[in-house]
C-alpha cells in the first residue's frame, strides 16, 4: 500500500505511477488531501483499477468529454450540447490529449492560465464546467484544485424603456420587440409563440424555436421549468399580433432577421448598441422600479430563484398579480401612447 508523504503545507499527498507518455518520460498521478487516510485510500482504488485493467483510466480527456456529451444529448437542451460541442473542438486542446490517469491539479491549472490569456473568464469557466462534469463521470476519485480567473463585471448602458418603444413603433421590429420588452419573452419563446397559444385576453409561452447549428429546431417545452407560463395580453400587444390560425407563427421571422431590425431600430433611433436579450434585462429594471414584488416578477418571466418557487410555481392569476399587471400595462401603455400622441401632433 502506497504510504502518503506531508507536505510542507500541511497536507498529503501519494504519487502512483501510471505509465510512460509518447517520449518515455515516467508518469504519475497525485493523490493530495488534509487527511492521511483519505489520500492514501484513493492512491489505493486507483492502483486496485489498475490491476483490474482499469475502466476508464486509459481514456483521453477528450474522449471521456465526447462520451460525457454523448451520455446527456437527449437530456440537456440543443443549445448547451452545441456549447459542448464547440468547447470540446475548441478550448482545452493540449490538455484533452492527456489520459484521465495522467491528470492533475497542475496540468488543469497550467491549462487555465493559457486560456485565460486568450477568453474572458467566462469562457474559461464554462470550458473547465465540462471538463470536471467529465471527470466526475469517468474519474469520480480526481479531486482538481484550481483557481479559476475572476469574473469583471461589466457595466453596459442600456436606452430607457421609453427610448426602446420610440425606437421600434411603427417598424417590422416592433412586435418582437414589444413582447420581449413588455411580457419579458426570450427570444426562442418569441418565436415559438403561435396563435393557438392565445385564449381571450391569456398568453401561453409554451413552446420555443431554437437555431441550432444550421437549422431550427421546434421543441414542445420551455428552457426551463418556470419558463412555461401564463401572460395577460395588454390590449396594445392584442391589437399588433391580429389573427391567424391555431398552428400559425405569431412572428414568422427567423432569429438572424428579428435581430437585425431590432438593432438597425435602435441604430436609427441614435442610440447605443443592445442586445435582444437586454430586453428582459429592461423589463426586470421595469418591475423592480414599480416595486413589483419578487414572486410576481418571477412568475411573469419565468425565472426561479430557488427549489420553493419552483415547486410552488402557480398558473392561476390571483388578485395580486392582476394588480401588478394592470400596473405594468399601465406604464407601457403611457409609454405607447406618449409616441403615438407626439406623432398625431407632429403630422
Amino acid at each position: 500500500m502506497a504510504t502518503a508523504k506531508k507536505l510542507p503545507s500541511g497536507n498529503y499527498r501519494v504519487l502512483v505511477y501510471t505509465g510512460k507518455d509518447a517520449s518515455g518520460k515516467r508518469q504519475y498521478k497525485s493523490f493530495t488531501d488534509p487527511d492521511k487516510r483519505t489520500a492514501e485510500f484513493l492512491a489505493s482504488e486507483c492502483l486496485t483499477r489498475k490491476r483490474k485493467g482499469g475502466t476508464t483510466a486509459e481514456l483521453t480527456l477528450a474522449q471521456a468529454i465526447e462520451q460525457y456529451i454523448d451520455s446527456k444529448e437527449h437530456v440537456l437542451s440543443p443549445t448547451t450540447v452545441q456549447a459542448y460541442r464547440s468547447i470540446a473542438k475548441h478550448r482545452f486542446g493540449a490538455l484533452q490529449k492527456l489520459s484521465l490517469a495522467a491528470l492533475d491539479s497542475a496540468a488543469v491549472q497550467s491549462a487555465i492560465n493559457r486560456e485565460a490569456v486568450e477568453c474572458s473568464a467566462k469562457t474559461v469557466a464554462n470550458a473547465y464546467g465540462l471538463i470536471s462534469a467529465a471527470c466526475a463521470m469517468f474519474a469520480p476519485d480526481l479531486r482538481l484544485r484550481v483557481t479559476l480567473p475572476a469574473k469583471k463585471r461589466q457595466l453596459r448602458t442600456l436606452p430607457t424603456p421609453e427610448q426602446v418603444i420610440h425606437a421600434v413603433q411603427g417598424t417590422s421590429a416592433e412586435l418582437p420587440s414589444l413582447l420581449a420588452l413588455w411580457l419579458s419573452l426570450r427570444m426562442s419563446e418569441v418565436r415559438g409563440l403561435r396563435y393557438g397559444d392565445i385564449s381571450g385576453d391569456i398568453l401561453t409561452i409554451r413552446r420555443t424555436v431554437l437555431h441550432v447549428g444550421d437549422h431550427e429546431e421546434v421543441r414542445e417545452q420551455t428552457k426551463t421549468f418556470t419558463s412555461t407560463r401564463r401572460l395577460r395580453l395588454p390590449p396594445y400587444l392584442r391589437q399588433l399580433i391580429g389573427k391567424g390560425k391555431p398552428d400559425e407563427a405569431i412572428v414568422k421571422e427567423s432569429g438572424a432577421v428579428i435581430y437585425n431590425r431590432f438593432v438597425a431600430a435602435i441604430a436609427a433611433a441614435g442610440l447605443p448598441h443592445m442586445r435582444f436579450h437586454d430586453l428582459r434585462h429592461l423589463n426586470a429594471s421595469v418591475m423592480l422600479q414599480l416595486g413589483v414584488p419578487d414572486k410576481y416578477a418571477m412568475e411573469r418571466g419565468g425565472w426561479s430563484t430557488n427549489a420553493v418557487l419552483q415547486t410552488v410555481y402557480q398558473h392561476t392569476f390571483s388578485d395580486k398579480r392582476k394588480a401588478v399587471d394592470d400596473q405594468i400595462d399601465r406604464y407601457f401603455d403611457a409609454l405607447c401612447n406618449t409616441k403615438c400622441n407626439t406623432d398625431t401632433e407632429n403630422a
